[in-house]
């Protein structure tokens, strides 16, 4: 029975030790190699007096040193802390001074602009992965020499751990205010491990090919699944390109794709340039921004005989729903239905259960991977975490506006900050973009609020049109008069060649927020 994470990293070193666990580039480790250099870490880890609850930040990015330093970080009782490679000096420092890490993996690429990261006093102890250490400081080491030179790794020296104990911290994106810490449990990762492989039925002869960040809980779990079922992760860097990933699954014959919308359009261009034999994928997985029926679509010309697992959920639960394969011709618009050992329902604004279909309320999470709260921040923990129906229990609040249909299938309305009141009545940024979507020569389409001196707010969208589209912003307007609410027509419309992304693959929705605005800003200053 595992109790603890790293245990699932142990369990398949046992039975396939010589069984390739990860591969990236040129470079690969079998199981026996991962479980090696994670206990030489710990052992190092323990040398320098890191205890049980202490905090360990990784951040490199998509390697294959991420994993060792993951797994390595839990086995020393420690806690992980998953960074992207991507973010700026001043948030590094924030996280770093925020969880109160101790020790810091990174590469020495990453830190000459970034000395603002030293400002705080709990870090004691620098790991470089490109072994560029300045020699002028104790503080550095060289990540590759302290796998060579630490001692004997006995278990049996360490504090013991137990399920309820911390095992990582995943640091929100931080774009509408400061980055918060949502806390998990070994107890809370391995029960998410647990439910997604029940169905998503992952196997030890799966490939998976990975191109999401691993600081990114999507990415993260796609490593986590594979250690659990002894299957061989395919990593590359982060949102790689599109023909770097055809040639990937072709060279490897790779069988799990987990993808992001943003992915499955690139894909999909890519091959219209010319078509590849992508029939060893037999799962698609997707979560971050819900499918589209474009998107969906575009996965069935692609994946041909692939099954196609449309799912949606939250770093704080990691996992909400999942819509059966079998239901995405019916129900193409739902994220389907809760995940196994977890329960949902939804609430209106004055807390009561709703019970009645496709009535809009929040979302609410019951179940062993909720998390444990936010690090340092009691008064967000307490607006998320709150009485569920047992004694001293505690049930998530999504902060998601959802439906359920008659059949108990969950759809998606959008965040509940994100929402607009647009001419006074709340409106669903995604119900317009999915009728934007459904527009033949529309690709893609994000939808924001901007102020009104007539309304108080109104919709703005933003529109990116197909190559060989001749739409007018007129022809679209027109198109949303006829079939819209008057208060769901946007009152302004952009196209733009792309939609920006943030570095998780989402659509950069606060650079378009600002560009809207900015927009609107110089329409009124030249009238």
């Amino acid at each position: 029975m595992i109790n603890l994470l790293h245990e699932f990293l142990s369990a398949s070193a046992e039975g396939y030790p010589d069984k390739r666990a990860i591969v990236f580039g040129n470079t690969e480790l079998t199981y026996s190699q991962l479980e090696e250099k994670t206990q030489s870490l710990a052992s190092y880890l323990k040398e320098i007096n890191i205890r049980k609850g202490d905090r360990v930040a990784i951040l490199l990015g998509n390697t294959i040193e991420t994993a060792i330093a993951f797994w390595g970080t839990l086995k020393a009782g420690a806690v992980a802390i998953p960074m992207g490679a991507e973010l700026k000096p001043e948030k590094i420092a924030y996280v770093l001074k925020d969880s109160g890490a101790k020790v810091l993996i990174t590469r020495g690429e990453i830190i000459e602009n970034a000395r603002s990261i030293f400002q705080t006093d709990s870090l004691e102890k620098v790991l470089l992965t490109d072994d560029l250490v300045p020699s002028q400081s104790n503080l550095f080491e060289s990540f590759s020499s302290v796998l060579e030179s630490s001692g004997a790794y006995d278990k049996n020296k360490f504090q013991r751990v137990l399920s309820v104990d911390l095992s990582a911290i995943i640091y929100t994106s931080g774009s509408t205010g400061e980055p918060k810490g949502v806390m998990l449990t070994h107890q809370n990762m391995v029960a998410a491990a647990n439910s997604l492989n029940a169905y998503l039925g992952y196997r030890k002869e799966d490939k998976i090919l990975c191109a999401l960040p691993l600081s990114f809980d999507y990415g993260l779990y796609q490593m986590i699944m594979s250690v659990s079922k002894g299957a061989t992760l395919l990593l590359e860097r982060e949102m790689a390109w599109p023909i770097f990933l055809v040639k990937r699954i072709i060279k490897e014959k790779a069988t799990i794709f987990p993808a992001v919308p943003t992915m499955v359009m690139m894909l999909f261009e890519q091959s219209k340039k010319k078509q590849f034999d992508l029939s060893s994928i037999r799962a698609v997985t997707n979560t971050g921004a819900a499918l589209t029926r474009s998107n969906i679509s575009m996965l069935k010309s692609l994946f041909e005989q692939a099954e196609i697992f449309s799912m949606y959920g939250l770093t704080e639960c990691k996992r909400c729903t999942y819509l059966p394969p079998k239901d995405i011709d019916a129900k193409p618009d739902s994220v389907g239905i809760a995940i196994p050992n977890t329960e949902l329902w939804l609430v209106d604004g004055e807390n009561n259960r709703i019970e009645e279909p496709h009535q809009m309320g929040q979302l609410v999470i019951r179940g062993a991977t909720v998390m444990k709260g936010y690090w340092n921040k009691p008064e967000k923990t307490a607006e998320k975490l709150k009485d569920g129906p047992l004694p001293n229990e505690k049930v998530l609040y999504t902060g998601d506006y959802c439906t359920l249909d008659e059949d108990g299938y969950l759809y998606f309305k959008g965040r509940m900050d994100n929402m607009i009141k647009s001419r006074g009545i709340k409106v669903s940024p995604k119900e317009v973009e999915d009728f934007l979507h459904a527009i033949p020569g529309i690709k893609s389409s994000v939808v924001t609020g901007v102020r009104s001196e007539e309304y108080g707010e109104v919709l703005y969208a933003f529109v990116v049109l197909d190559k060989a589209s001749n739409l007018g912003k007129e022809d679209i307007l027109l198109h949303c008069k006829e079939e819209l609410e008057v208060y769901k027509v946007p009152e302004y419309l952009h196209f733009i060649d792309e939609v920006p992304k943030t570095p998780n693959g989402k659509f950069n929705r606060l650079a378009l927020k600002k560009l809207a605005d900015s927009s609107l800003a110089e329409k009124i200053l030249n009238t």
